[in-house]
């Protein structure tokens, strides 16, 4: 009788990977996307705060947009995590 070995291939160190780097791109892209939403809430303060109110913080930027694009950003990380590569 021949001697069988029972032998296992390794599987590619791509595919014991829970994320790939697909998945960490899109993260990133992602994290950009926050980064971008709290970049545009920024401004709209008064030289002088007590004396004088600025209604420049209350534009479609700060109060709509904004908002939207972090929110927005969040989803799409939870799509980069959840993400199956073929």
């Amino acid at each position: 009788m021949k001697n069988q070995k029972n032998t296992i291939e390794a599987p590619d160190k791509e595919s014991q990977m829970a994320l790939t780097k697909k998945n960490y791109i899109l993260m990133l892209i992602g994290f950009a996307i926050i980064i971008l939403g709290f970049v545009l809430m920024v401004g709209g303060e008064s030289a002088d705060p007590v004396n004088e109110f600025n209604y420049e913080m209350f534009n479609f930027q700060r109060i709509t947009l904004a908002p939207l694009l972090v929110i927005g950003g969040f989803i799409f990380e939870v799509y980069a995590i959840m993400k199956r590569n073929k």
